[in-house]
């Protein structure tokens, strides 16, 4: 759980600092710059004079005292409260300056606060009339400077003006800030280099701390001005994983550094003065990792995600993280959706969908009646529109539900007071019911709900968070009936949200949270909007003048709550669910994608086919070269295998087709057909007749058993550049822009001319068409442009569904998936890209040095030639290369693999083919 981890990491650097002070004791946007040892005088000059031992803390905003003995509390002065400061025992407050003996420091006041008295966490005890406290620091050097100091900040925190206060408490921040420098005898060894110094400043829940940063060539460090909680932070660079430029208070000033995979809890999040220093220190920490891959994006999770490679739970997390959520940050802390829609059963059902909250619906939208009420205040409302006047996420949202194992960040939200005993986070039941019924409650879950911490849900703190109305205690969250514990409620809650029905309908979710229907015209119609200044560049800090104006906007805005950052802007694909073995797609808008019925018999070929093909792609790594052949004059184009796998049969740039005897070892045939080049070849059902075409503009059908051409179809008026058949129909793609799809029926007697050929579809492009091919069932085609765009067709009704621009050149080849869910495309400009079919979506994207001209593919691993001559094995889901093997001495121009994906067979420039082994 994020929260907890974050915890338990402050819980550590505070036992080594041994302090019961926290920077939460602080207002919000305060600082803490300095701590004297000193004594709390009482009852000076009186036979009960005694002096309490502690730390003096100076803040922008008060007076803090850690006495050194836990049984007394933490005293906080507020510097506005103050009706006097001055050295103890001189009168007026111009003659501060004066030497003196004097080692007391003498505040009056008329508010002061008591604070983790016994070191019990409670809401802060207040004592307010006018009152004197006197402090002696055991440095009485220090006195005059911490007075002077006192004095500056009090003239700051009683200026009329928010904007002037903290316009006056910067430019002191900074000052400090300036006058020193990172201490480099913290370096971890006398031998690092310094690469780079700044000032910044390390955020955490709710607060900041200002400091330098400093970056050597093997380690990153903050120190702290005020040395707390520690006098420095040290992360080593060979440790980092993941780095993320954040946006903090919508501004481009943050950096977050991660030396975990997964883990949603970073080591450091800074923030800095200045993006130039940001994106200095990124780019430093980006080029010296070995680990550092580009930054991921959303849609590169998307394929893992829709592959079953990455949990629903994995995949929001890796979307809160790419949309600047994060757990150091409450305003922007991840966001959950709420699953569950029943919540007074005795028994949770998982198979009943009316067991599940309507995932396309934002949370203010699931109350109709509700909803109507809200529409009619947003339809006369002025501009800017909103229908709800809160945010889903808030830092008072999340500390609602964290309150039991963070009760002092609510302390610090709330100025010392935990919330109304009856507005508590009491049960879930009661706030999932608030959450549909409420006039301003349309708060979404956080993570926490999906972890498997239960420490949120129970007060093992046994904090008093007061009574309610009915006179009981709030104590630990009730928990639906269906739940025997908090581990079984999370358990539950885990088992729904990777459940069937919320897999089908999770990227509903995902379109309102970080998509298409998070902003514009979508939105309204989704019901999905929300203030203006939640939104990302909903308002331009930069451009607001007046400090008092710009001050009010920030808090407004970091405590109002903000939506994430926009991730996708097309609808976010499905996810492809377990339950569908084999996929049989009408059309890529048909969303029911219902299994195949197969006989007993055919199920049975089936799994041992699917399981052949799932042993050799684990082992495609493994492959090994048994034997080549060179058996053309120019480069190979295209290769044809009959079904028993005895004759190869091949075409190439030197216009012949030719017929190769992998039994003998022997070629068998050569035809030339005409003296231009052939671009691809095929094998019709049976084996009877071999399908070739050219760049004559031409497609040539030859018989094998009469040893002779068959028939010429002549259909383009530039080359063809790639044939495919299926069912009697053949299709065929030009350099005239066009793909051709014809009827074919074959002849009645083998060896016979054929029919004419009818045209049955003309697929119409705006330039060359380099490649083709069909899914599974042949109902959709996509086919590759000269100019890098890759076209996905619905042939049911001869539509173009998606054109989609992923290349900068040529597309050299583009092929689907086997479950017909994603199409993969190469071009000359070295990338793979996948694509998904529903949607269009561009989701996964790779690069290597060199073009990959061919490949096959089974969805999750890639084996494609290079132009380089070299066979790459591509990890599309670990988005890595996993082995390079070395092959012809020419670019690979074609490859062929058979059903098992047992044997494959490569052409290349080389003019040579090249028989593959897998080995076990």
């Amino acid at each position: 759980m994020a929260f907890t981890r974050k915890r338990q990491r402050e819980q550590q650097l505070q036992l080594y600092s041994k302090e019961r002070f926290s920077l939460l004791m602080l207002n919000l946007e305060e600082y803490y710059f300095e701590q004297h040892a000193a004594f709390h005088v009482q009852h000076q000059g009186s036979r009960e004079e005694r002096k309490i031992r502690g730390s003096l803390k100076i803040c922008s905003k008060s007076v803090i005292f850690e006495p050194d003995a836990i049984s007394q509390p933490i005293i906080k002065i507020p510097l506005r409260d103050c009706l006097k400061i001055g050295k103890h025992g001189e009168n007026g407050a111009n003659r501060h300056f004066a030497k003196s003996k004097s080692t007391g420091i003498s505040l009056s006041f008329r508010q002061v606060y008591f604070i983790k008295e016994h070191n019990i966490v409670a809401p802060y005890k207040i004592e307010r009339g006018q009152m004197e406290y006197v402090f002696d620091l055991e440095v009485s050097g220090k006195v005059e400077d911490v007075v002077e100091t006192l004095l500056q900040l009090h003239r700051a925190s009683c200026l009329d003006k928010l904007g002037d206060q903290t316009a006056m408490i910067t430019a002191i921040l900074q000052s400090r800030l300036a006058r020193t420098s990172f201490d480099k005898n913290r370096f971890q060894n006398v031998s690092e280099k310094l690469h780079m110094e700044c000032k910044a400043e390390m955020v955490t829940p709710l607060v900041t701390n200002p400091g330098h940063v400093c970056i050597t060539d093997t380690n990153l460090y903050f120190q702290p001005l005020n040395g707390h909680p520690k006098p420095v932070v040290q992360i080593t660079l060979q440790d980092v994983r993941r780095i993320y430029k954040r946006r903090h208070g919508l501004m481009p000033l943050g950096l977050e550094v991660f030396c975990t995979e997964d883990d949603l809890c970073s080591d450091i999040y800074l923030k800095f003065y200045e993006p130039q220093d940001r994106d200095d220190l990124y780019f430093y920490i980006a080029t010296y990792l070995e680990n550092h891959i580009a930054e991921h994006t959303a849609e590169s999770y998307v394929l893992q995600w829709q592959r079953g490679h990455l949990s629903n739970y994995q995949y929001l997390l890796h979307l809160n993280n790419l949309a600047d959520r994060s757990c150091n940050d409450l305003s922007q802390y991840p966001v959950f959706p709420w699953i569950i829609n029943d919540y007074s059963s005795t028994e949770l059902d998982l198979s009943n969908p009316e067991t599940f909250r309507d995932l396309s619906k934002p949370v203010g939208a699931l109350n109709q009646e509700r909803l109507e009420r809200l529409l009619i205040r947003y339809q006369e409302m002025p501009e800017p529109k909103f229908m709800y006047g809160s945010h889903y996420s808030s830092p008072g949202y999340v500390l609602f539900y964290l309150v039991r194992i963070a009760p002092e960040y609510m302390l610090c939200l709330q100025n010392g007071r935990f919330d109304n005993a009856d507005r508590m986070f009491n049960s879930v039941a009661e706030t999932w019911k608030n959450c549909l019924d409420g006039a301003t409650d349309f708060k979404e879950l956080i993570p926490e709900f999906y972890d498997e911490d239960v420490s949120f849900l129970v007060n093992s703190l046994k904090l008093d968070l007061g009574k309610r109305q009915g006179g009981q205690m709030v104590d630990d969250v009730e928990l639906p009936a269906w739940a025997s514990s908090p581990q079984d409620f999370l358990q539950k809650n885990k088992e729904a949200l990777e459940s069937s029905y919320v897999s089908e309908h999770l990227h509903e979710w995902i379109d309102l949270i970080f998509g298409y229907k998070q902003k514009g015209s979508d939105a309204v119609g989704a019901h999905n909007v929300f203030h203006p200044l939640t939104y990302e560049g909903g308002v331009d800090l930069s451009s607001i003048e007046d400090p008092d104006e710009k001050v009010a906007m920030l808090t407004q805005i970091l405590e109002f709550g903000q939506t994430p950052k926009q991730l996708f802007v097309t609808p976010h694909p499905r996810r492809i669910t377990p339950k569908f073995k084999t996929v049989s797609q009408a059309s890529s808008y048909n969303a029911s994608m219902m299994d195949s019925p197969v006989s007993p018999g055919e199920e049975s070929f089936e799994d041992l086919t699917e399981e052949s093909r799932s042993l050799a792609w684990n082992n495609i790594t493994k492959l090994q070269l048994h034997e080549q052949y060179k058996i053309h004059k120019e480069a190979v184009t295209g290769i044809a295998v009959s079904c028993n796998g005895s004759s190869v049969f091949t075409t190439s740039q030197d216009s012949t087709l030719k017929m190769f005897s992998k039994e003998s070892k022997m070629l068998q045939r050569s035809i030339s057909f005409s003296n231009m080049a052939l671009s691809s070849c095929l094998l019709l059902p049976g084996d009877t007749t071999v399908i070739s075409s050219s760049w004559d503009n031409n497609v040539y059908f030859y018989s094998i058993a009469f040893g002779r051409r068959q028939d010429t179809l002549m259909g383009h008026d530039d080359a063809v550049s790639k044939i495919c058949w299926h069912n009697d129909r053949l299709y065929s793609a030009s350099w005239d822009s066009t793909v051709k799809v014809w009827s074919g029926v074959p002849a009645e007697m083998p060896g016979t001319k054929r029919h004419q050929f009818d045209l049955l579809a003309e697929l119409e492009h705006d330039v060359s068409v380099n490649t083709i091919n069909l899914n599974a069932v042949s109902t959709l085609l996509v086919s590759g442009t000269k100019e890098g765009m890759v076209n996905i067709w619905d042939l049911t009704t001869a539509t173009l569904l998606h054109q989609i621009s992923c290349h900068s050149g040529t597309v050299c080849e583009a092929a689907f998936s086997p479950d017909s869910r994603h199409v993969l495309s190469t071009g000359v400009d070295g990338s793979l890209n996948v694509i998904d079919v529903q949607t269009g979506m561009l989701i996964s994207s790779m690069t290597s040095e060199e073009p990959q001209r061919c490949f096959v593919w089974d969805g999750n691993s890639v084996l494609s030639g290079s132009r380089s001559g070299e066979l790459f094995v591509w990890d599309l889901l670990g988005a890595k290369i996993s082995e390079r093997i070395q092959g012809h001495t020419g670019a690979v121009t074609c490859i062929w693999m058979n059903e098992q994906c047992s044997s494959i067979i490569t052409g290349g420039e080389d003019k040579q083919i090249m028989f593959w082994k897998l080995q076990y």
